[in-house]
């Protein structure tokens, strides 16, 4: 986490497009947003995104006269063709955001569903919730990497767990939060010195100016580590810190990923502003796998399951059914 906060400093001092002083009108805000995602977005060459034939696009959209709401929708419709769930453009009264990378595939998850193997005495620490189902299999459910976990918490839970044959973490419909939570949680699951992944950052304006790509390793936890097999459940709603944890958890020898692909968001996200005031977010910082290749767009399960009508009929969970067998 270290590495990649010092990687951002250059682009904390270069991000800001006020000094280009691009006028508050609709052509300046226009103009100011695309030179932004021009510079400063990382996915641009990855994607084969022709940024300048998007400009073509969307610049007879905008007029002298054009309300507010008329330019948030065309600025926000231009940011959507990045296919990016960190690519956000926030107004007094809006958000314009993509979800297609999730909308469009099987939810492959049911709460309710959830909550009937979790039962009515299950635990609750720092966000997690867990049980031992009765199979003597362990079962984690974290819904964000927002929620603050501490070494006291985990601590306490791998005690608790430590009977069982197995352990589940479920991660689906987790959409991320912070990074350090993500390493925390996955630093109980290694006795080495891990090489999960590198980070880039911008260094330049051009769409593949990028700085050589920095080692990021997993070092154990210094308490208590668990030694069995794990199973990490998966859905398309697996995203942002989510993706970067499911990344860092495949390359552990005990641990398996079982469900469906995940979302993706592997660019560490850069907020800006326009000269209107509204707030831009946007990918700035790609990072990739150990091999160097991207996550942005999923992490392929080990093994792909997809929950069954029948099975939800019957309120059971066909991911959660085949962790089980695995880990038993």
């Amino acid at each position: 986490m270290k590495t990649i906060l010092k990687l951002l400093i250059p682009l904390l001092l270069t991000g800001c497009i006020g000094e280009e002083k691009f006028a508050n009108t609709p052509q300046g805000n226009f103009d100011a947003l695309w030179r932004l995602i021009d510079e400063q977005y990382c996915f641009l060459e990855y994607k084969q995104i022709d940024w300048d034939a998007i400009r073509r696009q969307y610049q007879p959209l905008i007029t002298t006269d054009m309300s507010s709401e008329g330019l948030f929708e065309v600025l926000g419709n231009m940011l959507a063709e990045l296919r990016d769930g960190h690519v956000n453009l926030y107004s007094s009264s809006n958000v314009a955001r993509y979800w297609d990378w999730y909308l469009d595939y099987p939810r492959n998850f049911d709460e309710s569903i959830v909550e009937h193997y979790l039962g009515r005495s299950y635990h609750i620490a720092a966000g997690m919730k867990y049980t031992i189902l009765d199979d003597n299999v362990g079962y984690v459910r974290y819904d964000s990497f927002s929620d603050g976990v501490g070494n006291g918490n985990l601590d306490q839970m791998l005690v608790y767990l430590a009977p069982c044959n197995g352990l589940i973490i479920d991660v689906r419909n987790n959409g991320g939060g912070n990074l350090s939570n993500a390493s925390l949680i996955a630093a109980r699951f290694t006795n080495t010195r891990t090489l999960t992944g590198y980070i880039q950052h911008k260094q330049g304006k051009g769409h593949n100016d990028f700085s050589e790509p920095v080692a990021i390793y997993l070092e154990p936890s210094n308490s208590i580590r668990w030694q069995k097999k794990v199973a990490v459940l998966t859905n398309r709603h697996s995203y942002s810190a989510t993706n970067d944890f499911v990344n860092t958890m495949r390359y552990l020898p005990q641990v398996t990923l079982i469900g469906d692909r995940t979302g993706g968001g592997a660019g560490l996200p850069f907020s800006s502003e326009l000269p209107n005031g509204w707030g831009v977010r946007f990918s700035a910082s790609p990072h990739l796998d150990a091999d160097k290749q991207h996550i942005e767009f999923g992490i392929d399960p080990d093994v792909k399951v997809d929950m069954s009508d029948d099975d939800k009929a019957k309120q059971i969970d066909t991911i959660i059914e085949a962790a089980r067998r695995y880990v038993k």
